[in-house]
């Protein structure tokens, strides 16, 4: 049998184990072990069980994952979000829909130091979703905007989705970092405006917050002094130089150490912060390693070159093959998680980008949005899953649906970053 053909078959056996629920880290695992076996030796499929785990763990790259997770928990452990919270809504006080724009906001800024779509979405739905019912807003507008406003952390930096590619394919992590900035914020203003259009469309839906004056405005930004001085460090570090991605994330996760102590953090909240950004982060190594492994596989199966030599022969254009890798991401969104989507189809799909010479961090940056879509679309919308975890009493119908007009805003997004590649680029020029 040719590699080929036990690289296809290898892939089969992939998702036919993650129907049956096995572990997605331990399905790559197997399946590459297995494959790799059968195609050079056993002994060398051995041998990489003992190099690969090494490689992994020593690569001083990832030791950027822990501190990016770090930094999003010490946030929601410290009080960072109820306060953030406080300040978008008095921002936004008086508008019609204003709870749903600031919870949408808030998203928006607490991902920028979380880096992680399912902690913005739990960390935000505990502070936002009970003001919002509070003013009798609709459940599923508010749930459906909490859902949408999770996965900006998804994309905008620090991203750990955008650092594990910028790894997986060897991108400089500064680069994809900047490529998501403009992505990030045109979708937290697109977001925005996605709740604007519906309050217009259904007035009943919400009423408008309580007014603010101005100089309360103005006081409340206050509140979000501690994000932006985060972000800021650590994104302009990056882009000047100053240090590396690896190193601005401990910077940042320092800064925000400091601050959860400056604000009165107690040692249990420190020790339940660190149990659960160590919990988080055993996870992602795991998926790493069985990504690493089964990239090895897919390497000598060369099951990659001979999808490519097929689509040569159907002679398709490089934007034909981006859709068709992207509406493939689209579809396995709906069923799996968003961080083991990448780390299952990069080692795939990559070597064909490279042999179509696509920009490889354009393409990134459209796979992450796709994969972004995935977290709010049914039947496995992870977001959702996890806001019907915070919210009981509302229907995963409910919440579907409000999310919907969320979901029509991001293809309008991605259509734009299809259409006009510099709003990726721009700050790489």
């Amino acid at each position: 049998m040719g590699s080929e053909a036990i690289g296809a078959i290898g892939l089969g056996l992939l998702l036919v184990l993650m129907i049956l629920r096995v572990p997605v880290a331990l399905t790559m695992l197997i399946v590459g072990v297995v494959g790799f076996a059968q195609i050079i030796s056993w002994d060398a499929a051995i041998a990489q069980l003992k190099t690969v785990p090494v490689e992994v763990l020593s690569n001083y790259s990832f030791s950027a994952v822990p501190m990016f997770i770090l930094m999003g928990v010490l946030a929601a452990h410290s009080g960072m979000a109820g306060k953030l919270f406080d300040s978008t809504r008095i921002i936004c006080g008086g508008w019609k829909g204003g709870l749903a724009i600031a919870a949408v906001g808030s998203c928006g800024i607490f991902s920028a130091i979380s880096g992680s779509s399912l902690a913005t979405a739990s960390t935000m739905t505990r502070v936002a979703l009970p003001e919002m019912e509070r003013y009798g807003y609709n459940r599923g507008l508010a749930t459906g905007a909490l859902a949408a406003g999770g996965t900006l952390g998804i994309m905008i930096p620090p991203s750990i989705a955008l650092l594990i590619y910028a790894i997986l394919t060897e991108q400089s992590v500064g680069d994809m970092f900047m490529a998501g900035l403009i992505p990030g914020l045109l979708g937290l203003v697109m977001y925005s405006l996605t709740v604007t259009v519906v309050m217009y469309l259904r007035p009943s839906l919400a009423v408008a917050g309580e007014p603010t004056p101005w100089k309360e405005k103005l006081r409340s930004l206050t509140g979000l002094v501690p994000f932006f001085g985060v972000f800021l460090v650590m994104i302009l570090g990056i882009y000047f130089g100053a240090f590396t991605p690896t190193e601005g994330a401990s910077v940042g996760a320092f800064a925000t150490l400091i601050y959860a102590l400056v604000k009165g953090m107690r040692s249990a909240q420190l020790w339940a912060s660190v149990q659960e950004t160590l919990a988080l982060s055993a996870v992602v190594f795991f998926m790493l390693v069985g990504a690493e492994t089964l990239g090895y596989f897919i390497s000598v199966s060369r099951i990659s070159f001979s999808i490519t030599d097929v689509l040569y022969g159907m002679d398709l254009t490089p934007i034909v093959v981006v859709l068709c890798i992207l509406a493939l991401y689209f579809v396995l969104g709906m069923f799996m998680d968003s961080i083991a989507m990448l780390v299952i189809t990069v080692p795939v799909v990559y070597p064909i980008i490279q042999a179509m010479g696509i920009d490889p961090v354009w393409f990134g940056i459209l796979t992450v949005l796709t994969v972004e879509l995935g977290l709010m679309t049914p039947p496995v919308g992870m977001n959702v899953f996890v806001i019907k975890a915070m919210a009981p009493h509302v229907g995963l119908g409910e919440i579907f649906k409000g999310v919907a007009p969320f979901v029509v805003s991001d293809l309008m997004r991605l259509a734009l970053l299809i259409a006009f590649p510099i709003l990726s680029t721009l700050f790489l020029l």
